[in-house]
């Protein structure tokens, strides 16, 4: 770890399973902005899953196993920063729940968690980043993800970067803070449900009338991508740190999928 307040900080990046599979670029675009904000960024061998989807489905023994698995990979950095609300989450409030009857593991989970931030809340809260460099003539609509907003109390972060994207305005739209109906196996385990609030999502999206949606997870993404999809809208679905590092020349979330 860094001895001095004034040392370039170690950054763990915790790239989530989503990210690692399915949008790479997001994880790329994630490590300009951390190296751009002064820290020295390494993404671990070791990482997998966070165990999110064992721990929401009940299976806290799986659960446990990824937890101990992810902090033993994560250890020896000043700070791990994830590009998700829910996976920064899962590490930072409930590692220590799950682990807290573990004598071995307890104070390890504890100082993870004291150390793990969401990707925009770290920039902003941590390290300071009041504006990034980036050109974007575009409207845009921002999505606050449940576990962002809910656990970790992110909402003006990645509006206040945003906002100094040159050319970019930003619209609210209806409902911002309501859940896409993504919500990781809630999806899965009431498909019809989550239908039903993927539309009223993407209708309030469709009435702000913009050319991008934002958000901090991209499982939130994908699913709004896969019903506007469906829909036939034309609106760019793309990952926060992809338009705050200037990283666009991957097809928008979804893009490659239209028409099939």
């Amino acid at each position: 770890m860094s001895s001095h307040p004034h040392d370039r900080p170690s950054v763990a990046l915790f790239v989530t399973c989503l990210v690692d599979l399915i949008r790479p670029s997001v994880g790329f675009a994630a490590a300009k902005l951390l190296e751009g904000a002064g820290c020295h960024v390494s993404v671990p061998t070791g990482q997998t899953c966070c165990g999110q989807p064992a721990y929401n489905s009940g299976d806290k023994g799986t659960a446990a196993g990824l937890a101990r698995q992810t902090i033993a990979a994560l250890e020896g950095f000043d700070y791990v920063v994830a590009p998700s609300g829910s996976c920064a989450g899962m590490l930072k409030t409930h590692y220590p729940e799950l682990l807290a009857t573990d004598p071995a593991w307890k104070d390890r989970a504890a100082k993870i968690a004291e150390r793990t931030f969401e990707l925009v809340s770290f920039l902003t809260d941590v390290r300071g980043v009041s504006r990034v460099n980036t050109r974007l003539p575009a409207r845009a609509t921002y999505h606050d993800s449940c576990s962002g907003l809910r656990e970790l109390a992110i909402k003006e972060q990645p509006r206040r970067l945003l906002a100094s994207v040159e050319g970019l305005e930003l619209v609210e739209m209806s409902d911002c803070e309501i859940c896409c109906g993504f919500g990781g196996t809630f999806s899965i385990k009431f498909p019809e449900i989550s239908n039903a609030m993927v539309e009223k999502k993407c209708a309030n999206i469709a009435e702000a009338n913009t050319d991008l949606i934002l958000a901090g997870d991209l499982g939130c993404l994908m699913n709004m991508a896969g019903k506007l999809r469906r829909q036939g809208r034309a609106v760019e679905v793309r990952h926060v740190a992809e338009v705050l590092a200037g990283e666009l020349s991957e097809p928008a979330i979804g893009a490659a999928d239209r028409g099939t």
